[in-house]
């Protein structure tokens, strides 16, 4: 039996920076309003036909690889997490395959959404565990900006999202006091159509109905969201979910170092925080700048947290997200 330790992080953003004032002038909104309400100040969109999901995931993935010092002939299976793929099918895992021009390894799509880069950690690092692999690249990357309502009827939720892309790389880790100690899983689909796009999909409406219906009112296929539903159950379950991995390690609060959570909401950490009573060193939040990259946003906090040297060897690292689904789950990292 073995660990797995994340051996390298890297992310990538669009250059194109949209704020809250740039948002004003396609909808009846201002930066104060959309501030108190998420703590976002900008986020970043694609120029269309200059960045896909899939070319986002690669850009970060080779900045991942680079610093893991694993060679790319060493990388053994992929983990895509990611809500947005180029195309309905194939997912991205199988054309980062080919864009980095990596084996013939296997290539795993997760559609968890918000959670969906904890739960593509999880399966990297069981499959590490259990000696199947040794390296394996995990991404999440999001491209929104080119799927949101940008008018005033869609600013509920178009205000909340940007695009980029993170990614790991899970190595083996003989130390089993090092590297990932666990991962904890939960979903509650009854609640799934609260932050759901409904369309298209074979269950409801395909791209035959709409084209056929022709109807400019139709918002099936843009996303929804039920906010306040989504604030009140998120705060539980990350209280929830953290407290799990702490409790299976034999873990407390105070042994946290760095905890990053998915940023679906500058409040929602916030509340996090001040339940937990940690301090703002020890919860790293972007959000202001990036807005929720959902399967990414987890992943370029990481780093960037990394980066700036506020984790370090030995420090206790915790992820923790919940988003649709609704799914939620955590990570216990000893760095």
């Amino acid at each position: 039996m073995y660990h797995s330790k994340i051996s390298g992080l890297g992310y990538y953003v669009p250059d194109n920076i949209v704020t809250n004032d740039d948002l004003s002038k396609l909808m009846d909104t201002n930066d104060e309003w959309i501030q108190e309400r998420t703590g976002i100040q900008e986020r970043r969109h694609i120029i269309r036909g200059e960045n896909t999901t899939t070319s986002m995931g690669v850009k970060a993935a080779k900045i991942a690889i680079e610093r893991s010092g694993v060679a790319k002939e060493d990388i053994d299976f992929v983990v895509f997490a990611t809500l947005s793929p180029d195309y309905y099918f194939p997912g991205p895992g199988v054309l980062v395959q080919r864009d980095l021009g990596l084996r013939t390894v296997g290539a795993l799509d997760v559609r968890n959404q918000c959670s969906g880069f904890v739960y593509a950690i999880s399966v990297a690092d069981q499959y590490i565990k259990t000696g199947m692999y040794k390296n394996i690249l995990v991404i999440g990357s999001e491209l929104h900006s080119t799927g949101l309502d940008m008018t005033t009827r869609g600013r509920g939720v178009s205000v909340i999202f940007g695009d980029g892309a993170g990614a790991a790389v899970l190595s083996r880790e003989e130390d089993l006091s090092k590297g990932i100690l666990s991962t904890h899983l939960h979903s509650e689909g009854q609640h799934a159509e609260e932050l759901s796009l409904i369309a298209p999909g074979m269950g409801k409406r395909w791209v035959t109905d709409i084209i056929a219906d022709n109807d400019p009112n139709d918002e099936s296929y843009y996303p929804y969201m039920n906010g306040q539903f989504v604030f009140k159950n998120a705060v539980v379950r990350f209280s929830e979910v953290i407290n799990e991995g702490l409790q299976a390690n034999n873990l407390q609060v105070s042994d946290i170092n760095m905890l990053v959570p998915h940023q679906a909401n500058l409040r929602i950490s916030q509340f996090i925080q001040q339940k937990f009573r940690l301090t703002d060193d020890q919860v790293f939040n972007n959000i202001q700048k990036y807005g929720n990259t959902t399967a990414a946003s987890i992943p370029i906090a990481l780093t960037e947290a990394w980066e700036q040297g506020k984790i370090k060897s030995g420090d206790l690292v915790v992820l923790a997200a919940f988003g649709s689904g609704f799914t939620w789950g955590s990570v216990i990292i000893r760095w």
